[in-house]
């Protein structure tokens, strides 16, 4: 009996066991590359940098993780970053929604060319973008021009938070715009036509029907949003040296210091700030899904 003719006789349970096992097999080595990558330039360096971080600190000689806990600076710079950054997610989820809702619904001459020009700035890294930042609110810029020419001063918000929330706003808008505009164009227009013959009023059906079917795309763009502006470099560097936000301190502490152990803690530290928030927009997501079931 050949080998294939004594599997045809096996029993239908065994067959399929069988198969699934060898797909499984097939499925894992398949995925070696990636895991292999994914070791060599994450894993490792990353195990690196925890190690790092708890070696002693150049001026406290104490571990950099106990050094960025213990040491107001690093707190303030903390506290700084996930403030800025939760406001220009929130701020991105205000404008990008209201943007996203109206060009999935509306068909109007010049939709698409005001959707490219939306999203154009996908095309910018975070340098361009500080400098189109200085540009528009800087010294020199188209503000400073107006009010210095309306109230003989010079308003100048490029070198501040201020203007590092324009900035990671700019970068973050055309991001959010792509996705909720994808989402808004599945919703479900019945809804809001059976809520509006009911007598809802428009504030209604945004807060129970639109905005309820818009949440996991709004929890993992806020969430993505968030997570850029905690590591956003390029943008922050452009506009200054001096703001005092994590990347630019990790900056600091590496290359003017050699402080490696708390750059080393720094980064972590960031990393699991951000982590935690994809975690958590993932566990909302899947909440709201289910709920929707």
């Amino acid at each position: 009996m050949s080998m294939l003719d004594a599997r045809s006789a096996l029993p239908t349970a065994l067959r399929r066991r069988l198969s699934t096992h060898g797909n499984g097999e097939r499925g894992l080595w398949m995925l070696m590359p990636a895991l292999l990558f994914f070791a060599a330039f994450w894993l490792l360096p990353f195990a690196r940098l925890l190690q790092m971080g708890m070696t002693p600190d150049r001026s406290s000689q104490q571990s950099g993780y106990w050094t960025v806990l213990s040491q107001p600076q690093y707190l303030v710079s903390l506290f700084n970053t996930v403030a800025l950054s939760l406001a220009v997610t929130l701020a991105t989820l205000a404008i990008a929604g209201v943007v996203g809702c109206f060009l999935a619904r509306q068909r109007f001459s010049g939709r698409g060319t005001l959707l490219a020009l939306l999203t154009f700035p996908l095309a910018f890294p975070g340098v361009v973008v500080g400098f189109l930042v200085v540009m528009l609110v800087g010294r020199q810029g188209l503000l400073a021009q107006l009010t210095l020419s309306l109230f003989h001063e010079r308003w100048i918000l490029a070198y501040s938070l201020s203007g590092l929330f324009i900035g990671y706003l700019w970068f973050s808008l055309p991001r959010a715009i792509v996705t909720l505009v994808a989402a808004s164009e599945k919703l479900d227009i019945s809804l809001e036509e059976a809520a509006r013959s009911l007598g809802a009023s428009q504030w209604r059906i945004l807060c129970d029907v639109i905005v309820p079917s818009l949440k996991p795309a709004l929890f993992s763009t806020g969430a993505i949003c968030f997570a850029t502006s905690m590591g956003a470099f390029g943008t922050a560097f452009t506009l200054g040296t001096d703001l005092n936000v994590l990347p630019l301190t990790i900056y600091g502490e590496f290359t003017n210091y050699a402080n490696f152990a708390t750059a080393a803690a720094l980064s972590v530290v960031m990393g699991a700030v951000a982590w935690l928030a994809l975690m958590l927009a993932r566990g909302l997501t899947a909440t709201s899904a289910g709920s929707e079931k």
